[in-house]
């Protein structure tokens, strides 16, 4: 049955997984776009991406074997190679430390660079079978420290071996920000390790990818000698509009049947015979006419949500509108905040839009956003507690507003300035002063300042904090 409400409910079963701390992905979640294949390649050491674009989710798809060998039919060369984890959300003391426990070693005099050989020894003594201290993690950063020829004759024969076995072993970091509560702290992290996976490179099997926030990217991060050759395997996880769209499809085809048969049967009422969907070993891929903007793509969106976003198209095509309405300051949106939204959308047309002859009303498209917009900045709250802290200031008034009214704001509720906003992670990085932490919620893509000077904002952050626009999407209501 591909009726309204039974594709609505099949949208209600597809495997969005809405986050991420460490769990393997479904297979039928994986979808690599233009951008992501770069960012996966071996040689991209420094990988950059905002919350929500996946740097947690190819962490641990590159991870699993069967993931890892479909991934390599797009980027050919991780099909032959080993992958480690050496940092992660998900914690796993074996092989890297917590952030306790890091603490622990640099307080007592060790530098994050010896700590992060010490992970890599861990790594290159399991491809060569030698034996390394393990018994705690001060002692295998103490052997490391004090046995610098033994640990370079280890990498070398690992080296030697992944190349005699037609390999390549790749060390992976992600959750860098998890490893301190102090930006000064965090920074030193940071820049050791790009020194390590400098160190690496000279080993032609041996390759770290590294995982950041935009936010990380500070100056003092790459203030090293030869950091521009990391600078320049950079590579940024970006979702254009036809790859969030072909990333929500794939999904919508591997749910569960008979709910994938449904909308498996929506995509084929769109797409002449020849670009038929294709079955392999139990996950459906998308063809190549679904994986850009025209003209399959668009009209297979259409057949779920129509073509206006209102009763004439000069209120939006939902095509576009429910990708750019999620943008972030920077015009970038998350493929979380997609699914999302469409997610959002399928429920409350499902309650409030039973009768409607398409799947998704454009009035619930509205109401994804809203719930796009809350969960949002609930993951915000996770990673920037303090960011929660500065908005509520904000809440009830109306964007763009001049940057008086938000200073003023702030101090009212915060008189001794920015250092005492509270925050049990990391505080803003900027807090001398509200001008920095203006630019750090700049930087997080949170606040938008305008050529007038005016403050700005994206509904993807507005609505979930409760600010107004005249004309916008409403602002959630307080729980």
């Amino acid at each position: 049955m591909t009726n309204p409400q039974s594709i609505r409910q099949a949208i209600l079963e597809a495997p969005f997984e809405l986050d991420n701390t460490g769990e393997i992905p479904h297979p039928g979640t994986l979808c690599i776009p233009l951008a992501h294949r770069k960012a996966l390649a071996r040689e991209a050491v420094l990988v950059v991406g905002a919350r929500g674009v996946g740097k947690s989710f190819w962490t641990a798809a590159l991870s699993d074997d069967v993931l890892r060998h479909q991934i390599g039919e797009s980027v050919q060369e991780l099909a032959h190679t080993t992958i480690y984890i050496g940092h992660a959300a998900k914690s796993s003391i074996k092989t890297y430390p917590n952030r306790e426990t890091l603490k622990i070693l640099l307080d007592s005099g060790h530098e994050p660079y010896d700590v992060w050989r010490a992970v890599m020894l861990r790594w290159l003594a399991e491809i060569t079978g030698k034996e390394v201290p393990t018994d705690s993690w001060s002692a295998t950063v103490q052997w490391v420290t004090q046995n610098p020829e033994p640990v370079a004759q280890i990498a070398e024969t690992a080296n030697a071996r992944l190349a005699n076995d037609n390999q390549f072993g790749l060390i992976i970091f992600d959750a860098l920000d998890r490893t301190s509560q102090n930006w000064n702290t965090m920074n030193h992290i940071v820049r050791d390790l790009l020194k390590i996976s400098l160190w690496l490179r000279d080993f032609s099997r041996l390759r770290a990818k590294i995982f950041l926030r935009p936010d990380q990217m500070e100056r003092t991060v790459t203030s090293f000698v030869d950091a521009s050759k990391i600078l320049a395997t950079q590579a940024e996880l970006t979702w254009e509009r036809h790859d969030l769209h072909a990333m929500l499809w794939k999904r919508l085809i591997n749910t569960t049947d008979p709910h994938g048969n449904c909308l498996r049967s929506v995509v084929t009422s769109i797409l002449p015979p020849s670009n038929a969907l294709r079955p392999e070993n139990s996950v459906w891929f998308l063809p190549s006419a679904l994986t850009s903007e025209a003209p399959y793509q668009r009209r297979l969106f259409e057949a779920l949500a129509g073509d206006k976003m209102g009763k004439d198209a000069r209120r939006g095509v939902p095509y576009v509108w429910s990708v750019s309405h999620l943008a972030d300051g920077h015009g970038w949106t998350s493929p979380r905040s997609f699914l999302a939204a469409i997610s959002g959308a399928a429920e409350d047309s499902v309650q409030r839009y039973a009768d409607y002859p398409l799947a998704l009303h454009y009035e619930s498209l509205k109401r994804g956003i809203q719930k796009a917009s809350k969960i949002r900045v609930d993951q915000v709250a996770e990673d920037d507690p303090w960011v929660p802290k500065v908005m509520e200031a904000l809440r009830g008034k109306n964007v763009p507003c001049d940057y008086e009214t938000v200073y003023h704001a702030w101090e009212s509720i915060f008189p001794h300035g920015p250092s005492s906003i509270p925050s049990d992670h990391l505080p803003p990085q900027h807090v001398e002063s509200w001008d920095g932490v203006r630019k750090d919620l700049e930087r997080l893509g949170i606040f938008v300042t305008r050529k007038d000077g005016r403050i700005d904002m994206p509904d993807l952050y507005r609505v979930g904090f409760g600010l107004g626009r005249k004309g916008g999407v409403a602002p959630r209501k307080s729980t």
